[in-house]
């Protein structure tokens, strides 16, 4: 069986260039499934069916759902497994963009102050992956997409130099879970050209560009998703 194409997260361990784990494999085909809008919330996973459908052993199942949960995408539960998470509450997103404000445009401007050659190597990589993932259509680039999506903030967040700002973005789980909501071409589209924007500013070492195109980014970007609860 083949398996979308994917890149681990920046705060992974990263190999050199040879074959990609079976982990990675496994977690880039959940990802794609599990993203998609007509995966029922709350509806239970079956570790077994997993695996024989994807024909390997529980491990890297367990090591993908593990990542997923991470994510906020599945939820343990006590003696009773994994679980679809339930769809974000309108409540819940407009919690986070709160928080994305606040500490965002703070991580793009001290990456613009602090991000070190080897730094922006990297986000320049990673943002010429993403070109070519719009090129591909389906589900699984859609799901690339968002993987990708969240290393670009991490990636951010990491170069500011301020691990606590980076932690706290990353237990939000929020980037990858808020590609569950919406699914339109248009947000792939309109991310890339906000992101560069941002890479431009960090790149042209412009605290005050970097800060403002981020902050343009997530208030442009909420919006975009916003209108999976406005049209309920």
């Amino acid at each position: 069986m083949s398996f979308p194409a994917g890149q681990p997260r920046s705060n992974e361990p990263q190999t050199q260039p040879g074959p990609r784990p079976m982990s990675q494999d496994v977690y880039n085909a959940l990802l794609s499934r599990f993203i998609s809008s007509d995966v029922e919330p709350g509806s239970k996973i079956t570790i077994d069916a997993l695996a024989r459908e994807l024909d390997v052993s529980h491990t890297p199942i367990r090591e993908a759902l593990g990542r997923l949960e991470m994510n906020g995408l599945v939820v343990r539960q006590l003696n009773a497994g994994y679980r679809i998470a339930s769809k974000m509450t309108r409540e819940q997103f407009e919690n986070l963009v709160e928080i994305r404000l606040a500490l965002e445009p703070l991580a793009a401007r001290r990456a613009a102050e602090r991000a070190d050659p080897d730094e922006l190597d990297a986000l320049n990589s990673l943002a010429n992956r993403m070109m070519e993932i719009d090129e591909v259509d389906g589900q699984a680039a859609y799901a690339m997409f968002a993987q990708e999506d969240s290393e670009f903030h991490d990636r951010i967040a990491a170069a500011s130099k301020n691990e606590l700002v980076r932690d706290a973005l990353a237990r939000l789980g929020v980037h990858v879970r808020l590609f569950r909501l919406i699914h339109r071409a248009r947000i792939l589209t309109d991310a890339l050209a906000e992101h560069q924007a941002i890479l431009d500013a960090v790149k042209s070492a412009d605290p005050d560009a970097a800060s403002y195109h981020m902050r343009r980014h997530i208030l442009r970007s909420a919006d975009r998703f916003r209108e999976s609860f406005d049209a309920e």
